[in-house]
């Protein structure tokens, strides 16, 4: 054991946000507090992660702008994201401004609407944006991206002309969607849009179906919101069945159907992962390359974890370059693939307590796998 602390470990630590505790730059702090405790001569790189949800746009170079704008509810907020002038890109997560934490003490299923989200949008664009990097995690909406809509200036209007009460809820009555007042240079940059699922717009596996509850849906509204996702992606002329269009309650459906009426075609929207792109963009493999340990995690580990989200992608890279892969997680509701090692987090009250005690552990897991491997 004496040998091990002895010798020079390259350590990367790579965690998603703890949603409601640590953000996923504290969280990597916190971590790596706890393996300095234990490997005393380690190099430590830390390399905050996210998939698309919350905390994704800060991750990115650029400036932080705030502005005024509205929550899910409507009410009054302010919500920041990052603009990075030199590439002409705006990096915005739909949970700034639209996100399920600020509803949360009276949630707004068929109601909530992304119009916020919308305003960030288009106050990016008057700054010279030609491209919006969207993470879609974390929301608390399932409008089908038409509050972004009417933020841009198209209108989802009934069959007598008159515009859809905000939300899902409303969506089974569309007729049509108005686009006399459309924003045309907002609504004709070219978007990237981040998931964390790539569950379909509609079904049994649908937006609705498997996020709703989530965000405080009965099951009464949910079949009322697929309903509105299906009539909204028949009104779009979407097909419903595409993957990640069930990604934050539909988002890709409207930007998609705004896009494509004024390109032609979908060619300027780009669905992808996040994860993969966030780890990509950062320079991630590059780290781990180096690394003997790498250290992940998120506030819960379960199938959707596996199915390629920050824990996963980052224990990918890590088995790929031949290094001890630690998840760290509140609960872990599935098993980690491979060789990953599962350290849970101690039930205290403090959560950086929580995660210091983590990264000893990780540390000393790492430690009797080395030994164990010679």
């Amino acid at each position: 054991m004496d040998e091990a602390l002895r010798t020079p470990t390259t350590v990367t630590i790579a965690p998603d946000a703890f949603k409601g505790t640590a953000s996923a730059e504290q969280a990597a702090t916190w971590i790596g507090e706890g393996v300095r405790e234990i490997l005393k001569d380690a190099t430590i790189k830390l390399a905050p992660m996210a998939d698309g949800g919350e905390g994704t746009s800060e991750l990115f170079k650029g400036e932080r702008i705030t502005l005024p704008t509205t929550d899910a509810a409507g009410r009054l907020t302010e919500a920041t994201y990052t603009y990075d002038a030199a590439s002409t890109t705006a990096f915005i997560d739909v949970a700034a401004a639209s996100g399920l934490p600020a509803v949360a003490d009276s949630p707004v299923p068929l109601t909530g609407d992304t119009y916020g989200t919308g305003v960030l949008i288009a106050d990016a664009q008057t700054r010279g944006a030609t491209r919006i990097v969207l993470g879609l995690g974390g929301s608390a909406t399932t409008d089908g991206g038409t509050g972004i809509l009417v933020a841009l200036g198209a209108n989802p209007v009934d069959a007598e002309g008159y515009q859809l009460k905000p939300g899902g809820g409303d969506l089974e009555r569309l007729a049509n969607l108005d686009t006399a007042k459309v924003n045309i240079p907002a609504g004709a940059l070219d978007w990237v849009l981040l998931t964390d699922v790539d569950s379909p717009a509609t079904g049994p596996e649908g937006s609705a179906a498997v996020f709703g509850p989530q965000k405080g849906a009965s099951e009464e509204d949910v079949a009322k919101l697929d309903r509105g996702l299906a009539r909204l992606c028949e009104v779009a002329g979407l097909d419903p069945t595409t993957p990640a269009f069930g990604a934050a309650g539909g988002i890709a459906i409207g930007i998609t159907w705004l896009s494509t009426l004024l390109h032609g075609d979908a060619s300027h929207v780009s669905i992808s992962p996040g994860a993969p792109v966030i780890a990509n963009a950062s320079g991630l493999a590059d780290l781990i390359a180096q690394s003997g340990l790498v250290i992940t995690g998120e506030g819960r580990y379960d199938a959707q974890t596996a199915a390629g989200k920050v824990a996963s992608t980052v224990s990918d890279l890590a088995a790929d370059a031949g290094a001890v892969c630690v998840i760290v997680a509140g609960s872990f509701d599935a098993e980690p693939a491979g060789e990953a090692i599962a350290v849970p987090l101690e039930n205290i009250a403090d959560t950086s307590e929580q995660l210091r005690r983590a990264g000893r552990e990780a540390a000393i897991r790492y430690l009797n796998t080395s030994t164990v491997q010679g």
